[in-house]
């Protein structure tokens, strides 16, 4: 099956491709799991992000956008469906908790109605917080309990590249594995994405109004991406449990494909990347064509 790329396998620009696959994989293989609220949940946090709700602007960030929530929810369901093959056991109210806090797990970059200074990229350094914070005062809207919010809150803690998770207060061992595996979910979606090396470029732009001077230009940043591999790869092994090794099982069983598809993307960009940055042909940038976004950040940022 060398000829099957990840990016075909579902219509990954469209929300309602992704929910569809989702529901179709917690309806056959996540048993007790409620698709209705499952469905709710999805497209309450795409009329969030797409500016519906009263008091909260839509998502301006260009990197940490729906496309990356909606990349990351599927991640999640789909590691879910590989736990589950394993032998895994997880409540139906645990597999909604996992995956309302991949939805939500980005919403503080969102600003409100009155913050009208810059994007949300401004809170790059405290977004895990404030989705937190998000949760605890919106669960209702998700049909989560009351009695989920610390649940969630600790699973949305794990996706913060910073955090060692042996500091995160989990409620219980489930709830820390799935945690593990939303953390898990955020990296793969980010870095199997197919315009994941064209995206980084607007992620230099959110870094610099968040005042991370790490990076002095957009070339700078795709050269630190090759450590960023090899860093993500550590922590898969050392935080994470290996969480996405699950990945294999799930692509077996719904796509008869005995490969993880994610790491073979990965392994792809990375190939790529040090392709065009040890090249002596020009600026590496004129080689990522996917999609037109060199184009966009050279407008937005000209």
């Amino acid at each position: 099956m060398a000829d099957v790329q990840l990016a075909n396998l579902v219509q990954m620009e469209s929300p309602q491709a992704v929910l569809d696959e989702g529901i179709k994989l917690v309806v056959q293989f996540l048993p007790g799991a409620n698709p209705l609220a499952v469905r709710s949940a999805f497209n309450q946090t795409v009329s969030l992000y797409e500016g519906a709700w009263e008091e909260t602007s839509g998502c301006n960030t260009d990197y940490h956008n729906l496309k990356h929530v909606t990349d990351c929810f599927l991640a999640m369901v789909r590691l879910f469906h590989g736990a589950v093959e394993t032998g895994a056991e997880f409540s139906p109210r645990q597999i909604h908790q996992g995956m309302v806090a991949a939805l939500l797990h980005d919403s503080g970059y969102l600003q409100s109605r009155d913050d009208t200074e810059g994007t949300g990229a401004k809170y790059t350094c405290c977004h895990v917080r404030r989705s937190m914070d998000f949760i605890q005062r919106h669960f209702a809207v998700f049909d989560l309990q009351e009695s989920e919010i610390h649940a969630c809150m600790a699973m949305i803690h794990c996706t913060d590249l910073n955090c060692d998770l042996a500091d995160v207060p989990f409620p219980d061992p489930v709830t820390e594995q799935i945690g593990k595996m939303l953390a898990t979910a955020d990296i793969l979606a980010q870095m199997a994405d197919r315009t994941y090396l064209e995206k980084l470029l607007f992620l230099y732009y959110e870094l610099d109004e968040a005042r991370i001077d790490d990076y002095s230009d957009e070339v700078a940043l795709l050269r630190q991406s090759e450590e960023f591999y090899d860093r993500m790869a550590a922590r898969f092994e050392t935080q994470l449990s290996s969480c996405n090794r699950l990945m294999v099982h799930h692509f077996k069983a719904r796509w008869q494909i005995d490969e993880d598809l994610y790491q073979r993307a990965i392994d792809n960009q990375q190939a790529y990347l040090t392709q065009i940055l040890t090249g002596k042909d020009g600026d590496p940038r004129d080689r990522l064509r996917r999609s037109r976004i060199v184009d966009a950040v050279k407008l937005k940022y000209a």
